[in-house]
């Protein structure tokens, strides 16, 4: 199911090359990081209120316990070499993070099973997340100060807010929603559960690091998003490089999108979960790809085509790859993540379990993404090992 990208290979604006050629081409070589590099890990679908089968030697593990895991993996990073794979930093220390970014599904949805209360609380979800992310995380930028979080909701934190077709106890907990909102925009009022309002206070959020312009959206790049990413990218240069974090993968799920049969609503026979601001354009099924919706984001990358990268977990396994659009018109740089506890792979296998490190060249316009196997050897005092690595160029001529 996975495309394996393989290691020690490099992608320059959509073709391979070996690591050779990119030395050749006096690209990153070991040694110290120069300031215009950002560096920062990518992880998703965290999904606090579930347990693994089997980690470590222990059975029905909680997702606490997993996630505490990888979090003090990150912290070991920082006296970690880089493997030389010709990338960005080959073989250097890793050192500093500027941020962790996850990407969404904190709070797994608070199904009942078997007619009992099933998934724990958002509420309590979201606590356990930030005691292990917020209060866990031990390393520091390059200028001393810790580690920053980004987080950006999933469909299942979404789902808590606005509700399910299945039973959930209880019905809607919108806690892992409004403190995602209040912890990335920081309003002067924050948003409490009885103030907040799915439709009116979607999310998004916007910051300029190292010379490259990042965007973190709420599940999906809709209607509503663009809308946001168009006017952000207005007081943005074209030369300059965008970075995308969501949820869902650019060929978005149908069962995402508003119901578009009957009364619109969330119901157990038609099975839409209304969570993006799009009633579903392509017929009345869940089963159907999503054609319409991805011809829009396709357009609008086809007018930004400095939009050149894009984050996103949802699907749960490692893999970079380009996005064209279903017309073949766009040239996505795409990054699907992990997860800790749903992985397509790593749930039956969790020496696969993995995270991304991202290093940013932003003067050379270059970004390195490796995988990160967190959980390679878990009787080894150090587990960290390096899987693929991939070399993306970040700009590219407006004319394609």
């Amino acid at each position: 199911m996975t495309l394996q990208i393989p290691v020690r290979r490099v992608l320059i604006a959509g073709a391979l090359l070996g690591a050779a050629a990119l030395a050749a081409s006096s690209l990153s070589l070991a040694g110290t990081r120069p300031a215009s590099t950002l560096q920062f890990v990518f992880t998703s679908d965290a999904h606090y209120g579930l347990t693994r089968a089997t980690f470590r030697a222990g059975r029905d593990v909680d997702a606490a316990v997993v996630n505490g895991a990888l979090v003090a993996a990150v912290n070991s990073l920082p006296t970690v070499h880089f493997p030389d794979d010709g990338g960005i930093d080959a073989g250097a220390l890793v050192g500093s993070l500027d941020f962790l970014a996850e990407g969404g599904d904190i709070a797994n949805r608070e199904e009942a099973i078997d007619g009992t209360a099933g998934i724990q609380r958002a509420a309590v979800s979201w606590s356990a997340f930030m005691h292990d992310y917020a209060d866990g995380l031990r390393t520091t930028d390059a200028a001393g100060r810790r580690t920053r979080l980004f987080v950006i909701p999933g469909n299942h934190d979404a789902s808590n807010a606005v509700g399910f077709y299945r039973h959930m106890t209880p019905d809607a907990d919108a806690t892992a929603m409004v403190s995602i909102y209040n912890l990335m925009l920081r309003p002067p009022r924050p948003l409490t559960a009885s103030t907040f309002d799915y439709n009116r206070d979607r999310f998004f959020s916007s910051q300029d690091l190292a010379g490259i312009h990042m965007q973190f959206l709420q599940v999906w790049p809709d209607s509503a998003m663009r809308s946001r990413m168009e006017a952000d990218l207005a007081s943005v240069g074209p030369d300059t490089p965008v970075v995308v974090f969501t949820h869902d993968q650019p060929d978005v799920e149908a069962k995402h999108f508003i119901n578009p049969n009957g009364r619109h609503d969330i119901n157990a026979r038609d099975q839409f979960e209304n969570l993006l601001a799009d009633t579903f354009a392509d017929g009345p099924s869940t089963d159907l790809p999503s054609t319409a919706e991805q011809q829009q984001l396709e357009g609008f990358l086809r007018r930004h085509p400095n939009v050149t990268a894009y984050f996103h977990g949802n699907s749960n396994w490692h893999q970079a790859y380009e996005w064209n659009g279903p017309r073949r018109q766009a040239r996505l740089h795409v990054f699907r993540a992990d997860s800790p506890m749903k992985g397509a792979v790593s749930a039956t296998d969790e020496r696969r379990l993995s995270f991304q490190v991202v290093s940013i060249d932003s003067k050379r316009r270059l970004m390195t993404v490796r995988e990160c196997l967190w959980n390679a050897d878990a009787a080894a005092t150090t587990n960290v090992r390096w899987g693929d690595s991939v070399t993306v160029t970040l700009w590219r001529s407006a004319a394609r």
